[in-house]
């Protein structure tokens, strides 16, 4: 080849590096406030609620047509899989994706190490976990395990190659691009999961979604954001930058096995039927708590971390933001406990009767631990994910202690003891948050009290008026009817005693924004 040749392949190459580093540039701008940041992070917010709430849609329909497919037995087998190797994203992720969101400044070179470094760790524990099948089924007694645990390693790996490109839209906010790859590949992953229980493939269809979804997941990653990893480099930015993800990881892996210690000692010692009643109320239960704690977690380490140099702002932009959460979620929960029982019969059958009293108790749960999980919004935002972690070690001591407490008394006894510890630890797990800028008890009880008060009164109203009045009431008719009683009895009191008007003013500008207050005003 000649010379010139040579020096027109290099031109050529030189011009398209240039110009894909141009299409990829708003992914490293500086992570800096700028006008409106406000306005959007709530428009995100709402719209990536409602993507959260369709692609939850999905999620239950699917178990709905699986739990009247499968039986208990397979939905536990997969629940005590997914309980030992649920900390793989954690761990894969390294919480290097929270510090590419959150860091001020960060280049192409820094975020291609986290990707390699990302890629490294989740084939180093796909071949772990292949390799560690035959002794997962000799420790439960089960040998259908040893498969599940070679056909799961591959989700490591898928799960590493889709990190940063996730962390980069995150930090560009485009927050509407992850709903559409997450719906989508949600919607996929369950429609064969459906279809592989149709033919007959037992707990292989509960097994195949995640592996579908998250080779979905990375296609509509890579489709959506264009940049390419390069070279890795080890540099002190990235070293920092590692120091950082440690501490995340330090709390997430904690909080994790304190979470799924319930499910492990369950398989374990009470076996799997009666964790497959556990693990469908808590799918149930989870679906609505991730609508808005994993969303709004994205959004808000995203919008805060603008805010990081202001202490002032950050807490007044933090406050706003966990009242206007806590005045929705509340009632959503005590809805879904006064008719936890009817919902249970109603999507999965009688024959799943007995997970109706747990999910009851994990939606009372709900109401306090949707707000324990917003702990991370500051502890990311301002840069102390070492005090993240501390809190976490302390929390998952609280949460076996309670796990212990509850294990003699069946499925019942650790839910309760569950639930219990939560609403003792979300007031203190918030103050310690937000102690670095300045965030006291009273703040804390000024954004949450009023509306925790007023869902557990909703709670207690509607069940005494449903077990007064509405017992022969048809499900289809006592579902909507306890859950519009619940929701009044909360409104009754977060306004009419304590005078919380302003989210709902809130809201109704929001519905104004997207144009939906004026299509009410036109068809009415």
């Amino acid at each position: 080849m000649s010379e010139y040749r040579k020096a027109r392949i290099r031109r050529i190459e030189r011009k398209r590096r240039v110009h894909r580093n141009q299409r990829t540039d708003q992914y490293f701008a500086d992570n800096k406030p700028y006008s409106g940041l406000g306005r959007r992070s709530l428009h995100s917010g709402v719209a990536f609620i409602a993507a959260r709430g369709l692609n939850i849609f999905v999620q239950l329909a699917s178990t709905i047509v699986l739990a009247r497919l499968l039986g208990p037995h397979d939905f536990g087998l997969v629940a005590m899989m997914l309980a030992l190797i649920g900390f793989a994203p954690l761990f894969v992720d390294l919480g290097m994706s929270e510090a590419s969101a959150q860091r001020s400044s960060i280049s192409r070179a820094e975020v291609s190490t986290l990707f390699w470094l990302n890629v490294l760790i989740g084939v180093v524990l796909a071949v772990a976990l292949a390799a560690s099948g035959r002794w997962i089924a000799r420790a439960f007694g089960e040998p259908s395990l040893a498969g599940m645990a070679l056909a799961l390693s591959v989700t490591f790996l898928m799960m590493a190659l889709s990190t940063q490109h996730y962390a980069l839209m995150r930090r560009a906010m485009q927050f509407r691009r992850i709903a559409m790859i997450d719906i989508s590949a949600n919607i996929i992953g369950s429609a064969a999961s459906v279809g592989l229980a149709l033919s007959g493939w037992g707990y292989w269809a509960l097994i195949a979604k995640p592996i579908i979804t998250s080779a979905l997941t990375v296609a509509g990653a890579w489709t959506a954001c264009r940049w390419i990893p390069g070279r890795p480099r080890l540099t002190p930015m990235v070293k920092e930058l590692l120091r950082f993800g440690l501490g995340v990881t330090g709390f997430t892996m904690t909080d994790y096995f304190a979470r799924s210690a319930d499910r492990i000692a369950m398989g374990y010692f009470l076996g799997a039927g009666q964790l497959g009643y556990f693990q469908n109320a808590f799918t149930i239960y989870n679906n609505l708590l991730s609508i808005l704690s994993e969303p709004l977690h994205n959004i808000a380490v995203s919008g805060l971390s603008k805010l990081q140099h202001s202490a002032a702002e950050l807490k007044r932009a933090w406050e706003g933001a966990l009242s206007l959460l806590c005045y929705f979620s509340g009632p959503a929960f005590a809805a879904l406990a006064v008719s936890a029982h009817d919902i249970v019969i109603l999507l999965l059958g009688e024959k799943w009767s007995p997970a109706g009293p747990l999910l009851c108790i994990l939606a009372i749960r709900g109401i306090a631990d949707c707000i324990e999980r917003t702990l991370g919004w500051v502890h990311v935002a301002v840069g102390r994910p070492d005090r993240w972690m501390r809190w976490g070690i302390f929390s998952a001591v609280c949460q076996l202690i309670a796990l212990a407490a509850g294990l003699p008394f069946g499925v019942i006894g650790v839910t309760i003891a569950y639930t219990v510890t939560m609403f003792a630890l979300f007031v203190p797990a918030l103050v310690y948050a937000g102690r670095p800028v300045g965030i006291t008890i009273g703040d804390v009880l000024r954004a949450t009290a009023p509306q925790t008060i007023a869902a557990l009164v909703a709670v207690a109203v509607a069940f005494s008026i449903q077990e007064a009045f509405l017992q022969e009431w048809p499900r289809l008719l006592r579902i909507p009817a306890s859950s519009l009683i619940c929701v009044t009895a909360y409104l009754t009191v977060v306004v009419g005693v304590f005078r919380i008007t302003r989210p709902l003013q809130l809201a109704w500008s929001v519905l104004r924004d997207f144009g939906i207050v004026r299509r009410l005003q036109v068809n009415s």
